[in-house]
């Protein structure tokens, strides 16, 4: 409801404006003009980058809080918002300006809003009434106040996305102005806050986070996964660093094996191989692991994606819908949630979990997630794209809204009357859509990538795990 309250004007230029074409039964959203208004156009229901960018901007534009600037985890569901998903948002303004989306003033209006708020909110061990504790931040924050949600962890790797989308945000406002060079000040003090070495166990390894109920989580980052920018960022600190050895425990961990005849670095859900290379361009720079391979991270990402599209082609289970340009896991909402029903190979399907392949782990009930494939996109682009343009077109009418893509899909559960065709979301996820938006701008012109590169903490923090070549020379 508070979001249609925020749309109010919007819902007056529909009235006023394409009444009699609404009723026609046209599909409209909205687009941004410099001059701040709202302008109410017609969806283009043909596929290109370009409107699966523009629709997924709108997430992250439009639903921020209008209080808190703080992003929902998910819509049009608003439980609470997410940190990581906020850390998106700030780049994706960002790159709503190199898409002349939005002015950089409205950018810059609204990054500054956000980082503001990210300094007042209330820190603190507290159980409840704080949003985090030495510089880290809840999981999930309450939409009305943005303090904790409920007994959610204190999330490093969730408080590291927040930050890359900080630092992103500090690189890009390089003006001389007033406001500019204040966001730049509030991105160096919330980054130098974050104590990184607190979160640090005796075997030099990150916890994945604390609660104030029990303390440090008894899992910490180990193996191949998400949490290469969180290392990077927590070495690169100039006031609360890790240890440069820390890096060499990560990779001492790691599970090289083959895979759909790939050899790589495995991990199962294909999130683990986005979420870093969102910020860090890859190609071309080797730590020593890397080296010993002969390939790089971007490599990695790359064998890690086809090794998921040829898992998904085989199709051992016999899911419906799978096929060269209909593929694609990872962690995404299911069609399951408190309604345990199993398919006809005797797999359950469930809600929320972290659907994957690897040599590893495979975990698929055949949920589809459009993200795995458009987080990739750099990775593979000639898979990618027309794998979204397929399911664009194939299942536009359930699977395509105002912002984009829906979470996820299964055309194998069809429990329910509403499932006679499969089960389709009704949420949009921002952990989801972020990567969607960055990477197909990073496949098109590398703006985040070089963005990061200009930063002097994530260089210190790559020199210190011992990358060299490519671009860093």
């Amino acid at each position: 409801m508070r979001s249609l309250l925020k749309n109010n004007k919007t819902l007056f230029l529909v009235v006023l404006f394409v009444l009699p074409e609404f009723f026609s039964g046209c599909d409209f959203t909205k687009n941004i003009n410099t001059d701040n208004e709202v302008k109410v156009t017609e969806l283009d229901s043909s596929f290109s980058t370009e409107e699966l960018q523009r629709r997924t901007f709108l997430y992250f534009w439009e639903l921020a809080d209008s209080q808190n600037f703080q992003i929902p985890d998910r819509y049009p569901t608003r439980s609470f918002s997410s940190i990581a998903a906020t850390g998106f948002g700030l780049t994706s303004y960002l790159v709503g300006v190199n898409k002349k989306y939005i002015t950089r003033q409205q950018a810059a209006n609204r990054v500054l809003q956000t980082l503001r708020f990210l300094k007042k909110m209330p820190q603190g061990d507290a159980k409840s009434g704080v949003s985090g504790y030495r510089g880290f931040y809840y999981h999930f924050l309450n939409n009305d106040d943005a303090t904790r949600f409920k007994k959610v962890e204190l999330s490093s790797i969730d408080t590291g996305l927040l930050m890359a989308g900080i630092l992103a945000a500090q690189a890009f406002f390089d003006k001389k102005n007033t406001e500019e060079k204040e966001i730049r000040e509030l991105a160096d003090f919330l980054y130098r806050r974050v104590e990184w070495e607190w979160m640090l166990n005796e075997e030099m390894k990150l916890s994945m986070g604390w609660h104030p109920e029990k303390g440090f989580i008894p899992h910490d980052w180990h193996g191949y996964n998400e949490a290469m920018i969180l290392l990077i960022l927590a070495m690169g600190s100039p006031t609360h660093p890790i240890p440069a050895e820390c890096w060499q425990k990560w990779c001492e961990t790691y599970q090289w094996k083959e895979f759909q005849g790939y050899e790589f670095v495995n991990f199962d859900p294909l999130f683990g191989h986005q979420y870093s290379h969102i910020y860090i361009d890859f190609r071309g720079i080797q730590d020593k692991y890397m080296k010993g391979k002969g390939i790089d991270y971007f490599e990695n990402s790359r064998r890690a994606t086809l090794s998921n599209r040829a898992f998904c082609i085989e199709n051992k289970n016999d899911w419906q819908g799978y096929g060269e340009n209909q593929w694609g896991l990872t962690a995404c909402d299911g069609p399951a949630k408190g309604e345990p029903k199993k398919g006809k190979q005797g797999i359950q399907f469930t809600g929320y979990s972290a659907r994957g392949a690897s040599a590893i782990r495979s975990f698929d009930d055949g949920t589809i997630a459009p993200t795995a494939a458009g987080g990739s996109v750099p990775f593979a682009p000639e898979v990618c794209l027309p794998t979204l343009k397929n399911m664009w077109e194939n299942h536009y009418e359930n699977l395509i809204g105002e912002y984009g893509f829906k979470d996820a899909f299964n055309l194998s559960y069809t429990f329910g009357a509403k499932n006679k065709n499969g089960w389709f979301d009704k949420d949009y996820l921002g952990i989801d859509q972020g990567p969607i938006l960055l990477q197909i701008e990073n496949h098109q012109n590398e703006f985040v990538w070089n963005l990061i590169k200009q930063n002097i903490y994530i260089l210190e923090g790559l020199d210190k795990a011992g990358f060299s070549g490519g671009w860093l020379e």
